[in-house]
């Protein structure tokens, strides 16, 4: 049986490698990640009305989530540096689930996707808010991480089961 071809190592040696993009074409590129705070029915009234101690977490975990997509490549070993057009954050308080809805989307015209970049960011919104929020709420659980859709590439769309259709 033949083993699958990994992109990320070295077919000499087997060990890790960063992927040499430099002869592929630049094309636009969009990906979208999700992410959710599983929080208390005290800390969803916090958030509400506006009241966490530290401040306006909505707001420093957006802040925070676009400054890690754009340090993805620093932080993920065989990601490249990106030339971001755009990293959009939305938090939504979802009273009724006590969770907080997290979606993350980067934009780039490059020779490779932005997939991390958007992983990055909203694995990033929901640890800010983790830390922002854990006086009031030590029990919050960060739940599904992952890539909801991407556009762009070799690959071509990717939509995730758990999203509705395009």
């Amino acid at each position: 049986m033949s083993r699958p071809t990994l992109s990320h190592f070295d077919p000499v040696s087997g060990k890790a490698a960063m992927v040499d993009v430099g002869e592929k074409p630049v094309t636009r590129r969009e990906a979208v990640a999700r992410a959710s705070v599983k929080i208390s029915a005290g800390l969803a009234r916090l958030l509400k009305e506006g009241r966490v101690e530290k401040g306006d977490a909505f707001t420093v975990a957006k802040t925070a989530a676009v400054l890690a997509a754009k340090d993805t490549g620093r932080l993920i070993p065989l990601c490249h540096p990106l030339p971001l057009d755009v990293v959009e954050v939305d938090l939504t308080l979802d009273e009724t689930e006590l969770r907080v809805h997290i979606s993350a989307t980067a934009r780039t015209q490059a020779r490779t996707g932005v997939e991390m970049e958007a992983m990055v960011a909203a694995s990033v919104a929901a640890l800010t808010l983790y830390d922002m929020c854990k006086g009031a709420d030590k029990e919050m659980v960060i739940e599904q991480v992952y890539l909801a859709r991407k556009t762009g590439g070799k690959s071509g769309p990717f939509h995730h089961p758990l999203e509705s259709a395009p």
